[in-house]
């Protein structure tokens, strides 16, 4: 049995109230252990570890790393990848490209390299889960999981229009079960299908949905109901109408208040607080105050950010209509998909600008998000990946939370109307090392339902990250001196030493067999693919954890 002590470390672990303590930390088999009872019993590798810091492995709760959506805006983009470093062969990694949107190989080691162990891929239509699984199984050292889309699918939305809630709860749960999911993600509800059947979309939450006649705001409450219902580990999670548009955040406040005191976790919440009018852009301005004011009172609801930074990267949604209207405004070229009965997306390459206007008050308005929230375990770094920036930007966002002075150097560069438009300047907060670990593994652990995650108490994952101290604190996030995957240093002296296959993290929940003849018979009408080939193979789940659900709980 492999036995790992890492020694005289500084430990920051928020989840345990341990801020800056030195210990031992200890690790057997991939997991945490107190030490041996036996003091005779020596470790199999000692890591002299005086003087770094130590914190749990990193865990993104919401980025875009698989699928048919990626996978075809790396083929879109050969740009992307000319201009980027690759990541080099070396004898015990393989090569693999970098850009907005890396290959599956360069993913793995990018994360693992930042100190990241855990990622949560956003948005995969269910007929579509063997995709990103395969690509998953070429995506290493990671333990992954994916949510699967379905605010838009077509038996959903009868379900709900017929009011029948509990053959949505038993369709979402053989869903997710066929797919290998780790829960469900909503798509701008309703909103999708309304623009493929030629309409704007979903301007508000009571417009109909056509051909189904239900509504954005019985979609929304119905599916974070099932979620709830099933137990699933995290609750719905919401990519709420009218992304982008101005004045879209009374869409998000009704969004909010259409939850009714159910859970939700409510995503890339940057993207969905803008004030002004679409035909107005002199109007534009930060509402994240009024957004943040309810968040704070409401403790049903938690979010990520999908912050914005400057520079050139690939905007890539299940939001086809946002696809669409961006491809239109920025003049750039772009792709759109349809998966059948289920989902759609768009791709399109954009650089965000200092001096827009518009790009600036979106990387100011994210930043107030961070800032405003008061509980931090109630809100996750991200930054979308790709759509407001890469992962890789994450040890940037760190050190313009950890300094108001930096902040104020970036805000004197950009567009001056940002000033007047949001409250960025007046906002002194400054995060702390322990909030740090708290927005980049703790919280996130926790709001997606894993215990043995985002934490290093006894009976936790093995998964390590030790820094240098430095006073740069982007570059102390950037190079990690050590990271440590399931007790197995993979990352020492910031270079890749080790290469396997991290896991696959799904749920399994109970649904009434009773259902699925009726499943079945709209499956052989409408599908393209038979019922019984439609749920991935056993052999998908060769390396992989099943998080438990707890219906009631």
């Amino acid at each position: 049995m492999a036995l790992l002590k890492i020694s005289q470390v500084i430990i920051h672990d928020p989840a345990q109230n341990i801020d800056g303590v030195v210990g031992d930390l200890w690790i057997r088999d991939g997991v945490v252990i107190v030490a041996p009872s036996d003091p005779s019993e020596k470790p199999d590798r000692v890591v002299d570890a005086r003087g770094l810091v130590a914190m749990a492995g990193g865990v993104d709760m919401h980025c875009h790393i698989a699928g048919p959506k990626v996978n075809l805006a790396r083929k879109m983009r050969p740009e992307d990848k000319r201009l980027a470093e690759p990541v080099r062969r070396t004898l015990e990694t393989r090569s693999g490209t970098v850009g907005s949107v890396p290959s599956t190989f360069a993913t793995g080691y990018l994360y693992t390299g930042m100190g990241y162990t855990t990622a949560i891929d956003a948005a995969i239509p269910p007929l579509s889960a063997r995709h990103a699984l395969e690509e998953f199984h070429d995506t290493p050292i990671l333990d992954k999981g994916f949510l699967i889309l379905l605010g838009n699918n077509h038996y959903a939305l009868r379900q709900i229009a017929a009011g029948e809630p509990g053959r949505l709860r038993d369709f979402a749960a053989w869903l997710i079960k066929s797919s290998g999911a780790f829960g469900i993600k909503l798509v701008n509800p309703g909103g999708v299908e309304n623009w493929k059947s030629g309409l704007r979309g979903m301007n508000d939450l009571d417009t109909p949905v056509q051909h189904f006649g239900c509504t954005a705001r019985q979609i929304i409450a119905s599916l974070a109901q099932a979620a709830m219902d099933l137990g699933l580990p995290h609750p719905a999670h919401i990519h709420c109408n009218n992304l982008g548009v101005p004045g879209n955040f009374a869409t998000t406040l009704a969004t909010m208040e259409a939850l009714e005191g159910r859970r939700a976790h409510l995503t890339h919440i940057q993207f969905h607080s803008y004030g002004g009018h679409p035909d107005d852009q002199s109007l534009f301005c930060s509402e994240t105050a009024r957004l943040a004011d309810y968040f704070n009172r409401h403790k049903n609801l938690t979010t990520d950010v999908g912050q914005v930074l400057f520079g050139e990267t690939t905007s890539m949604t299940g939001d086809g209509p946002v696809g669409y209207y961006l491809s239109k405004i920025t003049g750039r070229k772009w792709t759109n998909s349809e998966t059948e009965m289920e989902a759609g997306c768009g791709i399109v390459p954009i650089t965000y600008k200092e001096k827009s206007f518009v790009h600036a008050l979106q990387w100011a308005i994210g930043l107030e998000w961070y800032l405003m929230v008061d509980d931090p375990w109630r809100i996750a770094m991200s930054t979308d990946h790709p759509n407001g920036a890469s992962f890789i930007a994450y040890p940037e966002i760190i050190a313009q939370l950890m300094s108001k002075n930096y902040r104020d150097e970036i805000l004197a560069r950009v567009h001056p109307r940002v000033a007047e438009k949001s409250r960025l300047r007046e906002l002194d907060r400054e995060y702390t090392i322990n909030e740090i670990a708290i927005i980049t593994r703790s919280a996130p652990a926790r709001m997606l339902g894993l215990s043995h995650k985002g934490h290093l108490a006894p009976g936790a994952d093995g998964d390590v990250t030790l820094y240098q101290p430095d006073n740069d604190r982007r570059r102390m996030f950037e190079f990690p001196r050590y990271v440590i995957k399931s007790g197995e240093v993979v990352v020492d002296n910031a270079e890749m030493r080790r290469d396997f296959a991290g896991r696959l993290l799904h749920v399994r929940p109970g649904h009434d067999t009773a259902a699925m003849p009726d499943i079945r018979k709209w499956f052989e009408s409408f599908y393209t693919i038979q019922f019984d080939n439609y749920p991935v193979d056993e052999h998908y789940f060769d390396q992989h954890t099943v998080v438990d659900c707890r219906p009631g709980g």
